[in-house]
């Protein structure tokens, strides 16, 4: 195999996992795996969909020695979703093969049923259990794709983990020649998946590898239809690909059983009951069952969940107004920042970014921000994910929020 043009020098500041169009150069190349003067051997997770299917294409495309898997993630694939709603169903395991076959790479399918559901499924019960919101897509990025995946293929030998996420690894190059690695955001706001990689740490950058993070959505399924992929038109999933009905709440208590307790207002006052704290989230509207009106005649929101008393408090939505918030288990892109620094933070998936001012209390492994302007609603339990411009500093799980000015900053 001849040496590939993404072996060679790249300019500092360059996109790596660059389009397929502009291979030269390629910094992914270059990094990935601590490599250089050779083609990588990368391992590319092949979900079923269109994003994934083209990715791999653009790695062999750049003279990569490219290896597809697709994940097994359930010992009984059919009752994960099915069609446009998932990306763990036999139907998309055949959709990879069919891929990887027209993409001409040999290809695989891993089990990992047992991985996911004790980092994923597990913690999806234990964090409504314990009245947080958690988000299962970002947890399987950081326990499945880019751990149980990424250690799996290193000590097979492969250089990368390649994926369809849409986000870019951005190289630079200091004075002295050492090259870094820098997550950002994609090129296509619609598509931009930098926040469920928010959990990637700097040894997992080194071998990651986003060749879609420089293109739109409509131009990546415009170039699956050129290399002749049938996934090309297939719609992207959605929602929780373990949840086969989509009815979070009657998985939730299939497993979690019922716990009645009180709906509770502002004053603690009882406005009604549930069946367990697992069947609501901070921010919910619909579904709350409050036979008796608010004074104002305004809805009601959930604003916390006490599952140690059984209680779920609601109110106004005004009150649903996050003024500040405390994240735990930080997770850093790169070195972690010191002292206080403004910086902007996206809250929940496909959430508007909020200018913040954030200090990072190493003593106590905790991430303290304050918001430049209240974001409503909230959740403990899901992630916080700070950014400097376009590129990803870190993130944490938000632990404790604050609400309103009367209420007593997050503890040290």
């Amino acid at each position: 195999m001849s040496h590939s043009p993404a072996s060679q020098p790249a300019p500092a500041d360059r996109p790596a996992g660059a389009p397929a169009a502009t291979p030269a150069g390629d910094p992914a190349a270059r990094t990935a795996g601590g490599t250089t003067g050779r083609p990588l051997r990368v391992l590319a997770a092949m979900s079923g969909g269109v994003d994934s299917a083209v990715a791999a294409a653009r790695a062999v495309e750049a003279g990569h020695d490219v290896t597809g898997v697709h994940l097994a993630l359930s010992t009984n694939p059919q009752s994960f979703r099915t069609g446009a709603r998932g990306c763990c169903t036999l139907e998309d395991s055949r959709d990879a093969r069919r891929a990887a076959d027209v993409i001409g790479i040999p290809f695989y399918v891993w089990d990992l049923a047992e991985r996911f559901r004790q980092d994923v499924v597990e913690d999806f019960y234990a964090e409504y259990a314990a009245g947080r919101t958690p988000n299962p897509c970002l947890r399987c990025n950081e326990k499945i794709k880019f751990a149980a995946l990424l250690d799996r293929a290193l000590a097979l030998g492969f250089d990368a983990v390649c994926t369809g996420h849409y986000a870019r690894v951005v190289e630079r190059t200091g004075a002295d020649g050492t090259v870094t690695r820098e997550l950002h955001r994609a090129v296509d706001p619609g598509k931009d998946q930098s926040y469920v990689l928010g959990v990637l740490d700097a040894e997992q950058l080194a071998h990651a590898m986003f060749p879609l993070g420089d293109t739109t959505k409509d131009a990546v399924r415009e170039e699956a239809e050129r290399r002749g992929l049938a996934v090309a038109r297939k719609p992207d999933s959605h929602d929780i690909c373990f949840i086969a009905d989509g009815d979070t709440q009657g998985f939730l208590a299939r497993r979690l059983g019922s716990r009645p307790g009180a709906i509770v207002d502002t004053e603690g006052r009882q406005v009604g009951t549930h069946e367990g704290t697992h069947g609501f989230t901070v921010g919910q509207r619909r579904g709350l069952r409050i036979g008796t009106p608010a004074p104002d005649g305004k809805p009601r929101y959930v604003l916390d969940i006490s599952p140690v008393d059984n209680t779920v408090t609601v109110g106004p939505a005004d009150a649903l107004d996050v003024t500040a918030l405390t994240g735990i288990r930080p997770r850093w892109c790169g070195t972690p920042p010191v002292g206080s620094g403004s910086y902007t933070a996206q809250l929940r998936a496909h959430g508007e970014e909020v200018p913040v001012t954030a200090e990072f209390a190493a003593d106590a492994g905790e991430l303290r921000v304050t918001l430049q302007r209240p974001a409503r609603g909230i959740a403990p339990g899901q992630a916080v994910v700070l950014y400097d411009g376009t590129r990803v500093v870190g993130s944490a799980t938000i632990d404790r929020t604050r609400r309103r000015p009367e209420e007593p900053a997050p503890a040290s």
